[in-house]
């Protein structure tokens, strides 16, 4: 199946360089292209791309806005999934990363990222999975484990995401928000990869976490992890 690619970027030269990455490898098409937030919000809606690769600073309605709009909207045509945006700039700062995960993306990398980790992100985000740089999923995981947890009887919101989980899915939530990977956790529980995949299916379904960033989040917030 053909990964449908919308570049969003204000200059016309790094718009042409993701075009020539993602229109080279095989398995994807790029399906359009936008110099403003704006454009980018038009095109996802009426190209139905499956991944919007999005910069930040664009004049007008920025990266982070059009995310807003786009991320999690459903496409003109009905069988088409949701969109998803994979953010790719310049400034590797904080603020834009947090800003940018409440606002629904599903990736955030920088734009001097190799080519074929951009395509391998690519193709993780389309599947419906998270993504961010390394550096940055490191401060993440370090500032949320810095923040002394309140007990989840004292957070209602979480303690209703975790009321129906079982207890090897705590366990799973509770590796994620180490950083594991599916097949560490595997190793650590002495279960299968695709028994994990299933796991954190149940885990995305039954906390309403929009993709795996926010499991992290979602455990660091109920004490799972310290």
């Amino acid at each position: 199946m053909t990964i449908r690619v919308l570049v969003a970027d204000d200059q016309a030269l790094v718009r042409a360089g993701f075009r020539g990455i993602v229109d080279a490898a095989d398995g994807f098409t790029v399906v359009g292209e936008a110099a403003t937030g704006a454009e980018a919000v038009e095109l996802a809606r009426r190209t139905a791309p499956d991944v919007v690769l999005m910069d930040i600073r664009m004049p007008g309605t920025d990266g982070l806005a059009a995310t807003r709009q786009i991320a999690g909207s459903r496409a003109s045509n009905s069988s088409a999934g949701e969109v998803k945006v994979l953010i790719l700039t310049t400034y590797d700062i904080d603020d834009y990363v947090y800003t940018a995960l409440r606002a629904g993306a599903s990736g955030f990398l920088l734009k001097d990222t190799p080519p074929e980790e951009l395509l391998a992100a690519i193709r993780v985000v389309a599947a419906g999975d998270a993504l961010l740089a390394p550096s940055i999923t490191r401060r993440l995981i370090r500032e949320f484990a810095a923040r002394p947890a309140p007990p989840v009887c004292e957070d209602p919101y979480t303690a209703a995401q975790l009321a129906t989980i079982t207890e090897r899915e705590r366990e799973v939530l509770t590796l994620i928000g180490q950083g594991l990977t599916n097949s560490e956790i595997a190793e650590r529980l002495f279960i299968t990869t695709g028994t994990v995949k299933t796991h954190v299916g149940h885990l995305l379904a039954k906390s309403a976490a929009r993709d795996r960033v926010h499991l992290v989040i979602l455990a660091h917030r109920a004490g799972l992890v310290g």
